[in-house]
């Protein structure tokens, strides 16, 4: 019976101690993170529907307004060239072309299939316009369809000249009534209008073809303000338009654009529901769950009515993507069990969690904190060592760069991981280094044998009481940094040697040509001179002895040796040139050609030639070379010209280069890069003499000074040639 009554004393007891207020906390502590956790669960959930919606709507906009502002620049393309046609009495297919190369269709709109002009005609108008163009020398124009109508709009001019546009040409829009209707309607506005989808004339025959549209802007022979559409009507030139491919227009319009939404268009002018765009994702079969989300955004696209159906990824797609809040969820729940674990173990040691708070403040817990994930979170290696350098405690990073673990460095002595003997740790010195901070470079010995270079800091850290901690040492792994100093310094001294090589060898270089240049002048002369001297002698004292043939061949000698005298000479000048010194300085072409054109009339003064020099061209060059180009471009121009009636030369400024030009001669271009060649010629030496170095020296020239020079030419149409000099230095420009 004691027995009993013994264990129900202690029911009352076990129940009082549950019944704690500490204890209830615990609960009170669990029930409320439980109940946070799915609070912020829930609103995290709705909120992050909220935002995927918004960004949905923020898509849906920005992909409408780049559609909008795309179709607006294809309205700026055509109104430039109904500014072209208007204000010309009528355009060229080279100004046509010319219109459309100068905006880059092709680069920055390839939804454009071309740019087009079609002429307004009425069926009297129609023949007179024909013998027009054919007495222009466009040839014959036909019209397709054909047959009598009363009215006409053939495209006339249609670039870029693929096979699809070039077929088009003809065609006459007015007989197709989606077109018809558009273009009367730009009529009557006096603006831009679009067809509704149709089939271009370029896609005729092709099994599958985008959906496309047509985009006219008319043009008027009166360019003042038009107040009636009889007003329009009547002043009607034509049209110029712009074939366009819509889905090309779509995927440009959404390159850059990150499309987590998928869309289609429509074109439902009028009550209609004509599909011009589907996405890839929606119509590839597949039956896909009902989305999210759905939007629509209608625009107006010059007098077309268009309307962009946007759905988002289904519900169970976004959801699915997040993982992260199902992750948060978790650990909410884990650390809600955690944090009741922990108040209910904080509860049942009460008097011991009040005896150990009474003994550390809030300071020295916040500072401990920032020590301890300084150590656990640094990417330096970092230790604590006693006074006998034995480490204390070490970080991952240290343990990383020894190549062990972070247990296993605990109790060993630093000094013992490092390849040095002379290692102050080793040798006792570990005293004197904790009067302040200390850096140096050692070699340090991984677990697995491996020699690494370390750079250490140690600095004094005093410890707890009672604990020997002196000082904390950081090791940071500086091998890779060192080997690659130890590289640069390498390729540092290999690129030296090199330049010193080949310094050398153009040193050698330049000695071979002075040789060869002396040679030249002094070795190959004495037996030239001895050919024309002994064959001279040999024509004035045997030449009655010699029968016409003989004396015939001994004119060639004589001329030969002349000849091979003179081309000696110029091999010279081209060495003299790459030899002279360079002085450059602002030149005065104009004032050198003048000069260099009333010599060559004074020798020639037969000759009536027409020269232009423009006034004022100023070059940044040595005056000697400068003069030399100039008179061998000249006096190129000069010769080959010679057989011109009213022949003309021209010296001017292009931009940035110069220019010499004549009506001469002229070459093939096709051997436009033989021009520059030492003793490479064009024509024959009885047509033009020369020896073919002229242009070699205009060449050495500029590639002394920097510049550059390219021919053009046609036969029998002239040559240009054109050189740059380079520009001159900052210093001189700003004087």
């Amino acid at each position: 019976m004691r027995s009993d009554g013994a264990t129900g004393a202690m029911l009352p007891d076990q129940l009082k101690r549950l019944l704690r207020p500490s204890y209830a906390l615990a609960v009170v502590v669990l029930l409320l993170g439980l109940a946070a956790v799915f609070y912020y669960a829930y609103s995290r959930h709705e909120r992050e529907l909220r935002a995927t919606q918004a960004t949905f709507e923020g898509y849906a906009t920005e992909i409408t307004e780049r559609m909008r502002q795309q179709v607006t620049y294809y309205d700026l393309i055509l109104r430039g060239g109904v500014s072209l046609v208007a204000s010309l009495d009528w355009p060229t297919a080279e100004q046509w072309g010319d219109y459309y190369r100068s905006l880059r269709i092709d680069e920055q709109f390839p939804s454009i299939v071309g740019l087009g002009f079609a002429p307004y005609l009425t069926s009297g108008q129609l023949q007179e316009f024909q013998l027009q163009l054919r007495d222009r020398g466009e040839g014959l124009f036909v019209v397709r369809p054909s047959g009598i109508r009363r009215e006409y709009a053939p495209i006339l001019y249609l670039v870029p000249g693929t096979p699809g546009n070039r077929a088009a040409i003809g065609y006459d829009m007015y007989a197709e009534p989606l077109r018809q209707a558009a273009m009367r309607a730009a009529t009557d506005a006096g603006d831009t209008r679009m067809t509704a989808p149709v089939e271009l004339v370029e896609d005729t025959g092709l099994p599958r073809v985008q959906p496309s549209a047509l985009l006219y802007a008319p043009v008027y022979r009166s360019q003042l303000q038009l107040g009636s559409i009889a007003e329009r009507r009547d002043t009607l030139r034509g049209w110029v338009y712009a074939p366009i491919r819509l889905q090309t227009l779509v995927e440009i319009t959404t390159l850059t654009l990150q499309r987590p939404v998928r869309f289609r268009i429509r074109d439902v002018t009028g009550g209609g529901s004509a599909l011009l765009y589907v996405d890839p994702a929606m119509r590839d079969g597949k039956v896909h769950a009902p989305p999210a989300f759905t939007t629509t955004r209608d625009i107006q696209v010059y007098g077309r009515h268009w309307r962009l159906e946007f759905e988002s990824r289904p519900l169970a797609e976004i959801e699915a993507g997040a993982a992260d809040l199902r992750a948060t969820v978790l650990v909410g729940l884990v650390c809600a069990l955690l944090l009741f674990g922990l108040v209910l173990a904080l509860a049942m040691t009460e008097a011991r969690a009040d005896a150990l708070a009474s003994r550390m403040s809030e300071s020295y817990r916040r500072s401990e904190q920032r020590f301890r994930r300084t150590m656990e979170y640094s990417a330096i290696g970092k230790a604590l060592l006693d006074s006998h350098g034995i480490i204390v405690e070490a970080n991952p990073s240290l343990a990383r760069i020894l190549g062990t673990t972070q247990d296993a460095l605990v109790g060993q002595a630093l000094g013992e991981q490092f390849a040095d003997a002379d290692d102050p740790l080793r040798t006792g010195q570990m005293q004197s280094m904790q009067d302040g901070v200390h850096r140096i470079t050692k070699r340090l010995r991984r677990g697995d044998g491996e020699v690494r270079h370390a750079q250490l800091t140690f600095a004094p850290v005093p410890g707890e009481v009672g604990q020997d901690v002196v000082g904390l040492v950081q090791v940071e792994d500086v091998t890779e940094r060192l080997r690659a100093e130890a590289q640069v310094r390498a390729l540092n001294r290999t690129l030296e040697t090199r330049v010193a090589v080949r310094t050398r060898e153009l040193i050698h270089a330049n000695e071979e040509l002075e040789s060869f240049a002396y040679s030249v002048s002094h070795d190959l002369r004495a037996p030239l001179r001895s050919i024309e001297g002994f064959s001279r002698l040999l024509r004035e004292r045997y030449g009655e002895a010699l029968d016409e043939t003989g004396r015939a061949y001994l004119d060639r000698v004589r001329n030969a040796s002349s000849r091979m005298d003179e081309l000696i000479d110029a091999i010279l000048k081209v060495s003299r040139i790459g030899r002279s010194e360079l002085n450059p300085r602002a030149t005065d072409l104009s004032r050198l050609a003048e000069e260099i054109v009333s010599e060559l009339r004074e020798q020639d003064p037969a000759r009536q030639v027409e020269v232009g020099i423009e006034p004022g061209l100023v070059a940044w060059a040595d005056p000697a070379l400068a003069r030399n180009l100039l008179q061998n471009l000249l006096d190129n121009a000069w010769k080959f010209t010679a057989a011109t009636t009213a022949a003309r030369i021209r010296l001017y400024r292009d931009d940035h280069s110069f220019v010499v030009e004549d009506n001469g001669a002229g070459f093939d271009p096709n051997y436009a890069n033989k021009l520059f060649r030492p003793f490479q010629r064009l024509h024959a030496q009885q047509d033009f003499a020369g020896h073919g170095i002229g242009l070699a020296t205009v060449r050495r020239v500029l590639e002394r000074h920097g510049g550059s020079i390219r021919a053009e030419g046609k036969p029998g149409e002239g040559a240009r040639f054109v050189f740059v000099f380079p520009e001159p230095p900052a210093e001189e420009s700003a004087s």
